[in-house]
């Protein structure tokens, strides 16, 4: 444990820094809105008229439309500051003070354990020091009596000498003794303390450590949900304000404004009539003599004159120029001509993406069962079939990656369980009631949810024994089979999920229960022996086909005698009239036991 305090200390560390860095990220947030919100309105501010009441220009739908958007506009950006406020009340200002909380309560449970430490390490160096200080008074003793011994073994010393060093050497062993008292007193102190340093003390303060940081973990997701919601509380106003942009934009009236136009700029005069022509040739006329032709010329002149106004008239156009000659319209096909060389107008997108989905799509598989098939299917592609029980994680990871896989097929088998059930009563309803529907109509899916249900018991009780294997727990055998012929059958092939013994991993999820693997070749071993029993008989309510080995394919109403109850694994032992032997799914047939039955 002692190394993993450092450990929590920068886990610790980093979730307040992650709530530090959310809690800038909703500020910058914040601040956005509020800029937005400030730059609507001085939008709005900038392009809204500003008119005195005498002023009496026309009221075009148009404008009055865009004078709606604007004031709807406005009341958008309102609802942006309250946007703002809401995130910086609820949940900007909650995370800076939960930060200051978090802070103070992780320095101090830093300190507690910092402080535990201490005092242990401190109590282990009194015990080295006892203990150093033993190892030295035993050496001293050690000495002494050496000395003494060599005194009283030599004849030349006296025997104040001998007295001497014997004094010495019970000096020496007393402190000894007392040093050895005071070492195993210390040892005793530091054990205890130990103890209760790794089992109550840094426990204890790992927990705190842990409910400091789930309540952390919790305040976020708090913090995101009201983070969601101070947006979607102004969805509705805001709604409002878009829904009366379109009712302004649906106001507007061409004919209306075009009214208004005729009616402020229409004058009342009528348009002005022809010009009279002129004639200035009268007076040059008659000056001319009598002895030329004069009148022709007249006539001449004067139709040329005509003739001269009238191509006159004739060249003068609308706004002073002649249009020049209109190009002949497009036709589709030159439209289509004329814009096939540059491209297509319409945008064109590559056809790889499509023609690799159209090729991933022919070379999948035809039928897909389910959806939850699918996601298991996955979830097998991407782990391995090598890895399907987790023997590469840790005992305990393996245990709790089992455990959630249990949990979660039977989830499924409940939801299955419920189908079947009301998938049986509607059944039941059609029959009672021809009229309501046709009762037949729901077999295949009743099938199918009965194969399914099948399916996933098999799972389970394949899971299950690799927890037991895993929490150390032998799964439990039948009274037929041997220990000598389980060792047999454990080296000639590996042992499936179900207890069954197959070279093959993809049988292994289809093959029945352990004891119902391979009841052939236990009645091999037993062949001599008589046959078990009839303890009741069943009537098959579906069909099943029972191409697994050791199973019994049975017809619809087909009667068959029960040698063997369902153990809770959903399959039920049982024989044919003619002797053949086998497992059919419990839940397919109509259990009836019989009471003091010996035989068939």
């Amino acid at each position: 444990l002692k190394d993993q305090f450092d450990n929590l200390d920068k886990h610790t560390q980093w979730g307040i820094d992650f709530l530090e860095k959310y809690a800038k990220f909703v500020k910058e947030r914040i601040e956005i809105e509020q800029n937005y919100a400030k730059q609507l309105r001085n939008l709005v501010k900038k392009y809204c008229p500003k008119r005195s009441p005498k002023d009496e220009e026309p009221r075009f739908t148009s404008c009055i439309a865009f004078f709606n958007i604007l004031n709807e506009l406005n009341d958008y950006a309102g609802q942006r500051e309250v946007v703002a406020e809401e995130m910086g009340h609820r949940v900007y200002g909650e995370l800076m003070r939960y930060s200051h909380d978090l802070k103070t309560e992780r320095k101090m449970h830093l300190q507690e354990g910092r402080k535990a430490q201490q005092y242990l390490d401190m109590c282990w160096k009194q015990m080295d020091n006892s203990k150093k200080k033993f190892e030295r008074e035993c050496r001293e003793a050690e000495k002494a009596q050496q000395s003494y011994e060599r005194l009283d073994n030599d004849t030349n010393a006296t025997k104040a000498d001998v007295e001497k060093a014997k004094q010495q050497l019970n000096l020496r062993t007393h402190m000894a003794d007392e040093n050895k008292n005071e070492y195993a007193a210390q040892l005793q102190n530091f054990n205890g303390e130990q103890h209760k340093h790794y089992y109550i003390v840094i426990p204890q303060i790992y927990k705190q450590l842990q409910e400091m940081d789930e309540r952390r973990t919790i305040k976020l997701s708090e913090c995101y949900k009201g983070f969601a919601d101070s947006e979607r509380k102004v969805i509705p106003i805001i709604s409002k304000c878009l829904e009366g942009m379109i009712l302004a934009a649906k106001s507007v009236d061409e004919h209306r404004d075009s009214q208004l136009v005729i009616d402020c700029f229409k004058s009342g005069f009528e348009p002005p009539g022809d010009f009279p022509f002129e004639d200035y040739s009268q007076n040059i006329y008659r000056t001319i003599s009598d002895g030329t032709i004069s009148t022709p010329k007249q006539e001449g002149t004067r139709n040329d004159s005509k003739t001269t106004v009238g191509k006159a008239k004739g060249k003068l156009w609308l706004f002073g120029k002649k249009p020049k000659p209109q190009s002949p319209p497009l036709t589709p096909t030159s439209l289509y001509t004329s814009s096939t060389p540059n491209g297509s107008q319409y945008p064109i997108f590559s056809i790889e993406p499509v023609h690799y989905c159209m090729s991933d799509i022919k070379t999948g598989k035809p039928r897909i069962p389910s959806f939850r098939s699918l996601k298991r299917g996955v979830k097998f592609c991407l782990q391995g079939p090598a890895l399907e029980d987790f023997s590469h994680l840790p005992p305990e990871q393996r245990r709790k990656k089992l455990q959630q896989r249990i949990d979660e097929l039977n989830r499924e088998l409940q939801k299955e369980t419920d189908q079947k059930d009301a998938l049986i009563k509607m059944k039941d309803v059609y029959e009672k009631n021809p009229q309501m529907g046709d009762p037949g109509s729901l077999q295949p899916k009743l099938t199918e949810t009965m194969s399914n249900m099948d399916r996933l018991r098999m799972e389970i009780h394949k899971n299950e024994a690799w927890l037991s294997e895993v929490e150390g727990k032998v799964a439990a055998r039948s009274d037929r089979r041997h220990s000598s012929d389980i060792n047999h059958l454990v080296t000639q092939g590996r042992e499936s999920p179900e207890g069954s013994y197959t070279d093959d991993a993809n049988q292994e999820v289809r093959g029945p229960p352990q004891q119902h693997a391979h009841p052939n070749e236990f009645d091999d071993e037993f062949e001599d022996d008589d046959p078990l029993p009839a303890i009741g008989h069943c009537k098959a309510i579906y069909p099943f086909d029972g191409h697994n080995e050791g199973t019994l394919a049975m017809k619809e109403g087909e009667i068959l005698y029960i040698i063997e109850e369902d153990k809770g694994d959903g399959w039920t032992r049982a024989r044919r009239h003619n002797g053949e032997e086998g497992y059919v799914p419990t839940s397919y047939i109509d259990v009836t036991l019989e009471k003091n039955s010996k035989g068939a």
